[in-house]
C-alpha cells in the first residue's frame, strides 16, 4: 500500500480529476448528460403508462405453465431500465452514425451499466434466498461497472493491497470477494440442481415417499458440500489444512451435541425403515395428526385443529407410535348404541347397516356391518361397525355424520331408543302394615 501515501501518485490523481471536471464541462458531454436524462424520463412515463395494460395482460393470459408466468413478470417488473436501456442503446447507434465516436462514450457507458443492471438483476432470480441474491446481484454488478468503465486493474490493485498477514497466509480484501462470489454462485447451482431433483422426484410414482425425501436430502447435502469444497479450491484454500478443525468438531458433537446428532440419525433411521412417512396418521400420547414433513431434527404433525407439533425424531424412534395408516389408509371406527325391547333386532342390523352406508366417507369394502353386543337394563345393545379410508380428514366428523343418519333412519323406520326404565311396585296393603304394633319380645 506504499502507492497510496505517494506524493507523486496523489497529484497524478488530482491532475487527472480536474482534467475529468474540465472534461464533463465541454458542450458534447452536456448533450449527452441531456440525451441520458430524456431517455430516462421517456422510459419512466412509458413504464408507468404500460404496467397496467401489461399487468392486466398477464393476470388474463391462459398459460398454465408457473415457470414461464414468473420470468414474464420478471420482465414485467423491470420495465422502466429495459426501455431505458434500448432508448439510450438506440441513441448512441445514432450518435457514433451522426458524429465521432467520442460524443457518444458518456451515453453508450449509461447503457452499458443498465443493461448490466437488467442482465444481473433478471439471472439473481434464480437464487432464492433473499440475502444472498442481494450479494450477488450488487457484488456481480459493480464487477460489471468497474469493467465498463475500464478500472479493473486499479480495482484489483486496491483490492490485493487491502491484505492481513495470518501467520503463513495471505488474507486479502479481493481474495475474500472472490471466495464469496464463487461461493454465492456454486451455492445458487446446488439450490437450483437439488430443487429440480426434488421436482422430479416428485413426478415418479414408483418411488415411496420416505425415499424421495432421504434421496432429496442425501442429494441436497452432496451438492452443497461439492459446492462449498470447490469454492475453498478456486481460491488455493489447502483442505489439508481443516484436518485438526474436522476433529474437533467431532470431539464437540461427541460431547456437546449428542441430542442433535441422535435426531438426526433418528431421522435417517425413520426415512431408510419406513415406519412413517409423510401423509400417515399417527398417535404420539395425545397428539393425533398427520404427517406434514420430515425434517432433519423433527417430525411434523398437524392436527385437525390447526396446531402443528414439531416432534423430535428421537420420540419416535424410542416411544409407542400408533401409526393409522402404515400399511394402509383403512381404518376401523365402531359406533355403539341401543333400541327398546320391542323393536325388532333383525330390522335393526339391517337399518343400521344401510344407513351407515349413505355417509359419504364411509368404505364400502369392507362393508359396515352390525352386531348385537348385548342385553342392557333398559335396551338391546348394538354396535355399527365401519371403515374409512382418509382418516387425515377427521375421525370425529364422520362419527357425527353415521349417528345422524341412524337418527334419521330410526326415525323413518319407528325404531325406538329407550330412556333408562325404572320400575316401582305399590303394595296395596301398605297402610295397615304400618298401622300394626311391633311384635312384643317375651
Amino acid at each position: 500500500m506504499e502507492w497510496l501515501s505517494d506524493p507523486a501518485w496523489i497529484q497524478q490523481l488530482i491532475n487527472r480529476t480536474m482534467l475529468r471536471v474540465d472534461e464533463f464541462l465541454q458542450p458534447w458531454v452536456l448533450v449527452q448528460a441531456g440525451l441520458i436524462a430524456a431517455c430516462f424520463a421517456i422510459a419512466h412515463l412509458a413504464a408507468k403508462r404500460l404496467a397496467p395494460r401489461i399487468d392486466i395482460w398477464l393476470r388474463n393470459l391462459d398459460d398454465k405453465r408457473l415457470s414461464r408466468m414468473r420470468m414474464l413478470l420478471v420482465f414485467a417488473r423491470r420495465l422502466r431500465p429495459i426501455l431505458f436501456v434500448l432508448l439510450a442503446g438506440g441513441a448512441t447507434i445514432v450518435m457514433r452514425a451522426m458524429t465521432w465516436p467520442s460524443r457518444s462514450y458518456y451515453l453508450g457507458i449509461a447503457a452499458s451499466l443498465a443493461a448490466a443492471w437488467v442482465f444481473v438483476s433478471i439471472a439473481s432470480r434464480l437464487i432464492h434466498n433473499r440475502v444472498l441474491r442481494l450479494i450477488v446481484t450488487w457484488s456481480a454488478w459493480t464487477f460489471a461497472a468497474v469493467t465498463v468503465l475500464g478500472l479493473t486493474e486499479r480495482a484489483i490493485q486496491v483490492l490485493d493491497a487491502l491484505a492481513v498477514n495470518l501467520g503463513s497466509v495471505r488474507l486479502s480484501l479481493l481474495l475474500v470477494i472472490k471466495a464469496a462470489f464463487m461461493l454465492a454462485v456454486l451455492l445458487a447451482v446446488a439450490g437450483w440442481l437439488s430443487g429440480a431433483l426434488s421436482r422430479r422426484l416428485g413426478d415418479v410414482e414408483d418411488i415411496s415417499p420416505s425415499m424421495r425425501v432421504l434421496t432429496d436430502k442425501m442429494m441436497r447435502v452432496l451438492f452443497y458440500g461439492t459446492a462449498i469444497i470447490f469454492a475453498l479450491q478456486s481460491i488455493g484454500f489447502d483442505l489439508t489444512s481443516i484436518t485438526v478443525l474436522s476433529g474437533a468438531i467431532g470431539l464437540g458433537l461427541g460431547f456437546g451435541l449428542q441430542k442433535v446428532v441422535s435426531n438426526l440419525v433418528s431421522g435417517v433411521i425413520l426415512l431408510v425403515d419406513k415406519s412413517i412417512k409423510p401423509g400417515d396418521v399417527i398417535s404420539l400420547g395425545e397428539t393425533f395428526g398427520w404427517i406434514a414433513s420430515l425434517g432433519a431434527r423433527y417430525v411434523s404433525v398437524v392436527t385437525r385443529d390447526g396446531k402443528e407439533y414439531l416432534i423430535p425424531n428421537e420420540d419416535l424412534i424410542t416411544g409407542q407410535v400408533v401409526n393409522w395408516s402404515h400399511t394402509n389408509n383403512l381404518v376401523r371406527l365402531d359406533i355403539p348404541f341401543g333400541v327398546a325391547y320391542d323393536s325388532d333386532p333383525h330390522q335393526v342390523r339391517r337399518v343400521a347397516r344401510e344407513a351407515t352406508a349413505t355417509v359419504e366417507r364411509v368404505s364400502d369394502s369392507p362393508a359396515p356391518v352390525c352386531h348385537i353386543v348385548g342385553f342392557g337394563d333398559s335396551s338391546i345393545d348394538l354396535l355399527v361397525r365401519f371403515w374409512i379410508s382418509d382418516p387425515s380428514n377427521g375421525i370425529t366428523n364422520v362419527r357425527g355424520n353415521v349417528y345422524l343418519a341412524l337418527w334419521d333412519a330410526f326415525k323413518e323406520h319407528g325404531i325406538e331408543i329407550p330412556y333408562p326404565r325404572r320400575d316401582v311396585r305399590i303394595l296395596k296393603d301398605s297402610e295397615s302394615l304400618a298401622e300394626k304394633e311391633p311384635p312384643q319380645l317375651s
